[in-house]
């Protein structure tokens, strides 16, 4: 089964973060290759414990995914934006 998602990444310290979406899997690494293929990683494992655990039908349609056919659609980004406000000091 082929699941599609958005792979955000971004750099905390000397690691940088990869957090695949809509999914809500995280994982790092020392550059953003490596980081892009532990969070590839971190998915599959995800995906195949839900399987497991026959949760996987529960766990799609949370992270928003619906089942069109034989297989799952992930939801339509409207944009990925990066947006910023004033907090109280």
């Amino acid at each position: 089964m082929k699941i599609d998602y958005t792979v955000q990444i971004w750099r905390e310290g000397k690691q940088y973060i990869a957090h695949a979406m809509p999914l809500d899997v995280a994982s790092a690494g020392e550059t953003p290759e490596v980081a892009r293929q532990a969070v590839d990683a971190a998915v599959r494992l995800f995906l195949a414990t839900a399987a497991e655990h026959g949760t996987l039908e529960e766990v799609l349609k949370d992270s928003g995914y619906c089942r069109k056919g034989g297989s799952w659609r992930r939801p339509d980004w409207l944009g990925v934006e990066q947006r910023s406000c004033l907090a109280a000091a």
